[in-house]
Order: C-alpha cells, then structure tokens, then sequence
C-alpha cells in the first residue's frame, strides 16, 4: 500500500527575472542607445552615479567614415550565464494587450531590410542550393512585420520551374528560418509567432507550458482582459498564470519591427583595434562605454525601513553588473573575430576567412543566438576602416584543393576582375567563374552572377554597352 511521503530535491533551474531580461536586453542595444539607457537611469535612480571621468561617453563617428562598401550584406540574487542558450524573445511592441504592458523596442540601426537581414542569415546557414533557393522564396514571402504571408503550396508553385520540390520540404526550410533573428520570424499567424519566441525560453522557466497553451488557444481572451476564464479553462494556479501571462506580454507581436530601414546618423565603435609590435589588440572604446558606480554617501543611508532606497540601490547594483557582463560579451566576442580575420586586417577583403556564427559561439562557449545579438549593430573601430561585426562573417565556397574560401573574399576577386577588364571585351559570369577556378576557387556560374548582382555590378553584355558609349 502506498504512503503519502515528502521527498526533497536539489536542482538548478533559470527563471527569466526581470534582472535576467534586462540583461539580455541591454547586450542587443547599440553603443548610442546604452548611453540614452544609461541618461535615463541617472535621472531616475539616486543611487546610480558617473565614475570621475565618466561624463564624456558620447562621442561617435558620422556613419559615412564607414568604408564604403564594408556596411555588411541582433545586493542582486546570483544566476547563471545570462547569455546561454536560455534567453529571452524581442521586447514587446504593438501587442493586444495594454500599453504599460509593453517593454521598449529597439530597432537594428544597420539599415538593412528585414529581407536583407534574413538573407544574410541563411547564406551563413551553409544549405544546400535546393534548400538556399526555397529559402530565398520563402523569405519573399515574409513582410515587414515578419509574417509569412503566401501557404506553402504558394511558394511550391512560385519555384515551378526552376525547382521541382514538396510542401514537406518548404515546411522544412521553413523551420530553419523561423530559428533567424528576429525571434518570431517567418510565423504565419501571432500565435505562431509567440509560440516561436517562448520556445527560445529553457524548459524549467515557470509558467512557460501554460504560456504556450495560453498562446495557441487564448489569445483573444487574453486581449479582452478575461484572464479569469483563462485561468479556469487551463485549470492553474493563480501564481502559474501569473508567469505565464507576464511571458506572453513580454513576446513582440511583429518581430519585423526590430529591423529598422534606416542609415544612423552616428556610428560610435564598441571596440577599437590596433597593431603593435606583439599583434593586434582589442580594447573597448572608453569613450562610448558608460562608467557607473553606486553613490557611497546615499548607500550609506539605506536601511531595512528604507524599502523604495534599498530597491533603487539593487536596480543600480544590477545595472552595472550587467554593463560589465555586456562589455565582457563583446571584448570576448572581438577578440576572436580579430583573431579569425587577422589576415583580413592585413590585406583587406580578398583575405577574409570563412567564418560562421557557430564556429564564433563554439570557441566562446556560448550560444550562437547570443553571437547574434552581440554582432548585429556593434562596430569595430580598425585602421582599415569602421566595421559592423557582422562584416567578419561569410559562407563557405569550396575551393578545388577541398578548403575552403569566404564567400566576401569571392566577392572581391569578383569586383577586381571586372575593375581590370578590357572596355571592349568585358568578362562574361562563365569567364569569371573559369578564372577564379584557376586561381583555385571552384565556383559556378550561377554563384558569380549571384555575388555580382548582389554588388550591383551589371552583366558584360550591359557593361560593354556602357563602356561603348
């Protein structure tokens, strides 16, 4: 027969706490926006001030000293790494639910579209040519908000002729896409689309089952306001919907909205890099990195009957803790992305490595969502120029020696060969493509004309009309 017993149980779990989701917030910001976030926190929180020296951290660089050419085709309780695979989706936008629901939205300053923005992201996904091609259909179909707009049998008739495939082999591609930054990309519904986003959260996350049910089956309810319905109809506990109503909240409606279509007017670098005698070195640019501290002489003050003094003095305490954490990300980050491309450093874009975002976030030992966020609007100051990190990532080309060759290096001999052909014998794609494999880089046709559209170079029998007249 058995007995009612008590057992107890030791296990670690990571709940997504609003000091959590403010730390993942502040690695996506850009070095201008962390400064205004930085402003703001000044002004609201007394016990927050600027370490002596501090006042100058706003200085950038106009975003046109960007080498032209080089803009790229996202007492405080312990936890654990805050950037590992456990994270957070976008902040939270134009939702159904009430304004003072929302957390601000940070848009990508890259001034990329979103297509151009997924499609970079599929490049360094290394599929197949079968799989890159519904890849591209599929992100045609994406609009502005990030939804999917055609069905699946739309874009298998938008392939024909091209490429013969199934509805089971777009839904598959599909998935892939929808695993891009922005979170929640590619759904085709809301529903969807939040359902993507709590999907990124780790398993123990309290509330995060009842939350996906909420999102699948609720969501008008929740927009109503009749959270008690709810609440009865998935049968939890009051603390339980609680969770899972503040996660729901927390997703962004319309991921698509992070990525902004517009140029900033400023580029302030997160790292500067320069040579010396020993190699290259890599350090964060003072100038944009806000120094806090906590203000001695108020913290002194607090006591236990002090509550809103005591809550001012953790929100500082965990503000500056996670600036240090966002600086080590990046510093970490910057250094092996100096240290892969050191040869692009030297000779520029004809040297450039293949690199993807998983061989970044292996050597880091973090994830590669995080590798991410860290490299999407975060600059590098060089001597060859100021670059988005995103700029050291490229596919991978096969070369005939079976290596490897960057995607941008191919590019580059590209636009060399075609800066040096005669006026009245311009290259043709298959005389590219038969020079770069001499050279040792194997690459159809079909891929010159690929990178040299992408560069907004005309085809030779165009170029020969042009240089004719």
């Amino acid at each position: 027969m058995l007995k009612p017993a008590l057992q107890l149980k030791l296990g670690q779990r990571q709940a997504m706490t609003p000091q959590l989701q403010q730390a993942i917030r502040l690695l996506q910001l850009t070095a201008m926006e962390l400064q205004q976030t930085v402003r703001d926190s000044l002004a609201e929180n007394v016990m927050l001030e600027l370490e002596e020296g501090g006042e100058d951290f706003d200085s950038g660089i106009p975003a046109d000293t960007l080498v032209p050419g080089d803009d790229p085709d996202p007492d405080v309780d312990p936890i654990e790494d805050p950037w590992a695979e456990s994270h957070s989706g976008p902040s939270a936008g134009d939702a159904p639910w009430s304004e003072e629901d929302r957390s601000p939205e940070y848009a990508d300053p890259s001034g990329g579209s979103l297509q151009d923005h997924l499609l970079h992201q599929l490049e360094l996904a290394r599929r197949s040519p079968r799989e890159e091609a519904i890849g591209r259909a599929i992100i045609d179909a994406i609009n502005d908000d990030g939804y999917l707009t055609d069905d699946l049998d739309t874009i298998v008739d938008v392939l024909r002729p091209d490429v013969e495939c199934t509805v089971d082999e777009v839904q598959s591609v599909l998935r892939t896409v929808q695993t891009f930054d922005p979170v929640g990309v590619g759904a085709r519904s809301i529903s969807e689309c939040i359902e993507l986003q709590l999907a990124q959260l780790s398993p123990t996350t309290p509330g995060l089952l009842c939350a996906v049910y909420a999102a699948r089956d609720y969501l008008p309810q929740i927009a109503s306001g009749d959270h008690s319905a709810v609440r009865r109809a998935l049968d939890v506990s009051v603390d339980e919907w609680a969770h899972a109503l503040a996660l729901v909240r927390a997703c962004h409606p319309r991921p698509g909205n992070a990525i902004q279509h517009r140029q900033p007017e400023f580029v302030v670098p997160d790292v500067v890099v320069n040579k010396r005698a020993g190699g290259w070195t890599v350090e964060l640019n003072s100038s944009a990195v806000p120094r806090l501290r906590v203000n001695a002489d108020y913290a002194a003050q607090v006591t236990r009957e002090h509550v809103a003094m005591r809550a001012q003095l953790q929100e500082a305490r965990w503000l500056i803790k996670s600036i240090e954490m966002r600086n080590d990300t990046l510093l970490k980050v910057a250094k092996m992305l100096v240290q892969r491309q050191s040869a692009f450093l030297e000779l520029g874009d004809e040297a450039m490595e293949p690199l993807v975002l998983r061989e970044i976030a292996d050597a880091v030992e973090m994830h590669e969502s995080t590798i991410s966020r860290v490299t999407t609007g975060k600059y590098m100051l060089t001597p060859r120029g100021t670059f988005e990190f995103r700029h050291f990532f490229s596919s991978h080309v096969s070369a005939s020696d079976g290596t490897e060759v960057s995607s941008t290096a191919i590019r580059a001999k590209i636009k060399k060969l075609i800066a040096g052909e005669s006026p009245d014998n311009p290259l043709s794609d298959s005389r590219i493509a038969e020079i770069l494999a001499a050279d040792g880089a194997k690459v159809a046709r079909r891929t010159v004309a690929k990178y040299r559209e992408a560069m907004r170079i005309a085809p030779s029998s165009e170029r020969r009309t042009t240089l004719a007249r």
